[in-house]
């Protein structure tokens, strides 16, 4: 027996061992590609990073290495729904909503059209610094959520589950009301006219387009800038920041997701909702300090998506409401027997 000790020990040491080498060499793969072909906006590679990681992290523990693949399969089942909600939309057969959400931004706004009104006061011919910021935040929703429940699965299986739980939710959600309530976005309406878009199509030709030259700026309305040499038209600018620091690549994923995706997917805003739902969730599981960065987070999205074109201010507001609820009824859920985890702030 004494002799076992000495050599479960040395076994353990040169796991430790195994485990570091491995994520150290998991690391320079990352940095490497990263450095040659970019940053991993594109979620499927991101998931693909994280889960090798998790498993090399895992070495000698077991059976921990497959349930890396059992625990990070909801969230690439996930991704394959997301893109083909908007089959399931086609296939349903609902028309997509394109006044809807305008009328009710100007009403909200006393007639004024937010996106247009951001974009006149702000809008610039080259983009300015801020937009690199604004562009970060934006992808951070691709980013964000996978690695808080990457830190929560090497850190506490059930806070991991409890988020998992919210992740998917808040998903499934959101993917229901895409295919039953097909909504476009600012940028779309800016490139389409009222007759274009008199029978609720999905994918009309204009959309593809440019808003430069469309009758009375589409659906949107007119642009006056107030800087020299901006557009005058309702521009989908997003990636134009990382435009700023020489990073085409970064740009070039996001008009490749984009691409790719439901792009009639507005309603409600999964990248307000699911901001505001992280902030939420690791309300009370970081320092007070952190907490105004929490707050700080789901407004500059809110900003950036109405500025960038990517959502209306309904669209917002109407994910920070599907958030809520989500929120709520998991929240019942533990308290009346599901399985609960709120510890205490560090």
């Amino acid at each position: 027996m004494a002799h076992a000790k000495p050599v479960a020990g040395a076994r353990e040491r040169r796991l430790r061992i195994a485990r570091r080498l491995g994520v150290a060499v998991w690391a320079c793969v990352v940095g490497y590609l990263t450095v040659t072909r970019g940053f991993a906006f594109n979620r499927e590679l991101l998931l693909v990073y994280i889960c090798t990681g998790l498993a090399t992290a895992s070495i000698g523990q077991g059976r921990r290495v497959l349930y890396v693949i059992r625990d990070w399969l909801p969230f690439a089942l996930l991704l394959i729904a997301y893109d083909l909600s908007r089959g399931a939309a086609t296939l349903i057969g609902r028309p997509t909503m394109w006044h809807w959400q305008a009328d009710m931004d100007r009403l909200m706004f006393f007639g004024t059209m937010p996106t247009v009104w951001l974009q006149e006061q702000l809008k610039q011919l080259q983009p300015p610094w801020w937009e690199v910021a604004l562009s970060t935040v934006y992808m951070s929703f691709f980013i964000l959520p996978y690695v808080v429940a990457a830190v929560l699965w090497l850190r506490n299986r059930d806070e991991w589950k409890a988020f998992v739980r919210l992740f998917v939710g808040l998903n499934l959600a959101g993917l229901v009301i895409y295919a039953l309530l097909p909504a476009a976005p600012p940028w779309a309406a800016a490139r389409c006219t009222p007759d274009d878009v008199a029978a609720g199509p999905s994918n009309p030709q204009c959309m593809f387009g440019s808003g430069r030259g469309v009758p009375g700026g589409g659906l949107l309305g007119t642009v006056t800038p107030h800087h020299d040499g901006a557009n005058p038209w309702v521009q989908r600018i997003v990636g134009r920041g990382w435009e700023n620091m020489n990073l085409h690549t970064a740009s070039a994923l996001i008009d490749q997701g984009q691409a790719s995706v439901n792009l009639v997917a507005a309603i409600p805003s999964l990248h307000a909702g699911m901001t505001a739902a992280v902030s939420a969730f690791i309300w009370t599981r970081v320092r007070p300090g952190w907490r105004p960065l929490l707050v700080a987070y789901p407004l500059i999205m809110a900003f950036t998506l109405v500025y960038t074109a990517e959502h209306y201010v309904v669209d917002i507001l109407l994910g920070w409401a599907l958030a809520a609820v989500v929120l709520t009824a998991l929240h019942r859920y533990e308290r009346d027997g599901g399985p609960t985890s709120q510890p205490a702030a560090r």
